[in-house]
Parts: C-alpha cells; sequence; structure tokens
C-alpha cells in the first residue's frame, strides 16, 4: 500500500491508513477518498528555487515531470515543484555517487500551488569511499499531501550526511531508508520540524546496520504550536553479526499550544553483541525561567520566546556543513519563527 501505488491506479483504497503501524499518525486513507486529476505538462516559467546560486547545476521536476537538467559538478540542486492546484503528481529519480567522489546535493520542494497530491521517490547509491551530502528544504502549501521517500544504499567507507528542513503541510511524510553495510561506513541523519496553524509533519527513518563497524548519528528537532502535529519515527536496526556498531538518536521537541501534538517512536533493535546504542526522547514547553530572564533584559515576551525557539533548533542547523546551505536554512527558521530582518 503506498501513495504512489495509489497514484498509478487511481484507487484510493490502496492508500496507507492508521491500521498500518507505520502509517497509524500519518493516515492519507481517511483523508483521501477521491484522488485529485493528474497534473498537466506546465509551459510557464518557473522561479529560482531557494538554493539558487549556490549549485554547479540544476535538475528540475515540474508537475511530477523532468523538464530541464543544467550543469553538473559537486553542488547540484534537486528541485520539485507543483505548480497547479488541485493536481496529483508522481515522480522518481535515482542518483549514482561513484567510488570516492563528494557530492553535495541541495534538494527542495517546492508548492506553488494549491491542494496538490505528490509522491516523489528517490533511489540513491552511495560508492565505496564517497560522500554525499543531502540538504532537504520542503516548503509545502498548507492544503497539500506530500510524501517523499529516499532509499540510500552505501558501500564499504562511505558517508551520508542529511538534513531535512520542513514546514508541514496539510499531510506530510518525509521518509529516509538505509541500509548500511558497517564497514566504516558513517551516516548522520538530522532534521527539523516547524510547524504552526493545522499542519502535520512526519519525519520517518530506517537504518539498518548489516555489517560490523558502522557509525550512525542521529538528531532531529522539532516546534509545533497552534492544532499542529509533530510525527518523528526513527529506527535503527542493528543485525546479527553487525558487531561495534555506533548508533545514537536523538529526538527534542518543544509543544508551544495546548491542542498541538507530538507523537514521537524511538526503536533500537539490536540483534548483536558488542555494540554502543542509544537514543533519547524528550517533548516539552518553553523554559519559563529562561523567558523571564530575557523579559528582564527588556526583551518583549514573543521576541523572547522566538529567540528561545530559534536557539533550540540551531544546533540541528550548525550541523550543516555546506556554508551556503547552512545560511539559507538558518533563514529558513528565522523566517518561520517570525525572525527574519
Amino acid at each position: 500500500m503506498s501513495l504512489a501505488t495509489a497514484l498509478k491506479t487511481g484507487d484510493a483504497t490502496v492508500l496507507p491508513s492508521r491500521r498500518d503501524e507505520d502509517w497509524r499518525w500519518t493516515d492519507l486513507r481517511g483523508l483521501i477518498r477521491v484522488l485529485p486529476e493528474p497534473a498537466p505538462k506546465f509551459d510557464g516559467e518557473v522561479p529560482a528555487g531557494p538554493f539558487a546560486g549556490l549549485t554547479d547545476g540544476e535538475i528540475l521536476f515540474v508537475n511530477g515531470r523532468h523538464v530541464a537538467t543544467s550543469g553538473q559538478g559537486e553542488v547540484m540542486g534537486l528541485r520539485f515543484v507543483a505548480a497547479t492546484d488541485k493536481a496529483s503528481q508522481g515522480a522518481s529519480y535515482a542518483l549514482v555517487v561513484e567510488p570516492g567522489a563528494n557530492l553535495t546535493l541541495l534538494e527542495s520542494h517546492e508548492g506553488r500551488a494549491a491542494g496538490y497530491v505528490t509522491d516523489v521517490a528517490l533511489d540513491i547509491a552511495v560508492g565505496e569511499g564517497a560522500s554525499l551530502t543531502r540538504i532537504v528544504l520542503v516548503e509545502d502549501e498548507a492544503e497539500a499531501v506530500n510524501v517523499v521517500t529516499a532509499r540510500v544504499e552505501l558501500s564499504a567507507g562511505a558517508t551520508f550526511n542529511q538534513t531535512v528542513l520542513t514546514g508541514g503541510a496539510r499531510r506530510q511524510r518525509i521518509e529516509t531508508q538505509v541500509a548500511h553495510p558497517g564497514a566504516h561506513a558513517q551516516v548522520r541523519l538530522d532534521g527539523i520540524y516547524l510547524l504552526n496553524a493545522q499542519r502535520h509533519a512526519d519525519q520517518t527513518t530506517v537504518v539498518t546496520h548489516d555489517g560490523v563497524d558502522g557509525v550512525t548519528s542521529q538528531l532531529t528537532k522539532g516546534v509545533v504550536a497552534d492544532q499542529a502535529r509533530g510525527v518523528f519515527q526513527g529506527r535503527i536496526i542493528v543485525a546479527e553479526g553487525a558487531d561495534q556498531t555506533d548508533a545514537r538518536m536523538g529526538h527534542h521537541a518543544l509543544i508551544l499550544s495546548d491542542k498541538a501534538e507530538v507523537d514521537a517512536k524511538p526503536e533500537l533493535l539490536i540483534f548483536a553483541d558488542d555494540v554502543s546504542c542509544a537514543h533519547g526522547n524528550t517533548i516539552g514547553a518553553l523554559d519559563e525561567e529562561a523567558v523571564f530572564y530575557a523579559r528582564q533584559r527588556g526583551i518583549p515576551e514573543l521576541e523572547a520566546r522566538a529567540m528561545l525557539t530559534e536557539a533550540f533548533v540551531g544546533e540541528v542547523v550548525e550541523r550543516i556543513e555546506h556554508d551556503g546551505a547552512r545560511q539559507i536554512a538558518a533563514a529558513w527558521v528565522a523566517r518561520q519563527l517570525g525572525r527574519e530582518e
């Protein structure tokens, strides 16, 4: 059951629902009774994306269609643009990072229409000793439904670093599945969700360690206000024989409203000995004592709360190694919190 299958067949009954354990907080079948008509070919001009000026080349999808590829280099843009109201679209893309190569992928999902339904599937292979940094900025329209699934396969000695930034949608799920070979490969999976109104965001990750001596580090931070709902599902599987695995996961969220909700399910499934694994999960409110001290220094209450919230998620932003992408991420956080200059 998947959104991709539903878009291909037009059958909404195959959508995942709350009866599916991994989808119980992101019910699509209960929301979508009839799928929108397929998106038409888009012939208009597409404005520049959020990472414009930072890339050596760009791969552009509009309404699910691959419309352009320009340039190539070590920093590539990958854009998925929804440009037609109340339309459905599916897109897929395969990426191979050759052995020993280094690539930074600046990926954006841009809602430039209303009420669309989108499914994006990525297949990523990172060769032996290669490095891929994937920065994902998801800016959906409030009434959109969007599912993005990346399947990542690593070779020995590979490095995969990822940061997902999202403001949610009517329903949204950003899922990453990593096949980890051990063998000195390293994975970092980070995320930020900043949600207000009635927006929903689901960040789901599955990392499967299949070999000896692999590293995974994961940090996700979220903030939900109004009637928003944040979902975090992180699963790290250490298979039998994957000894000397070092895997650590952290999820921390702030709830800024009595009607907001966060559902978190961090999991460690360990079938090997001689491993170092841990996970942490905290959900709470802003520190009122810190707000008080900020106000004592003449900072208005709303600004003080925004400053503290920005600092809370700033730890994830600072882990982005690409300077330009880190600046874009910091500006996006400030804008989401109403603190842009």
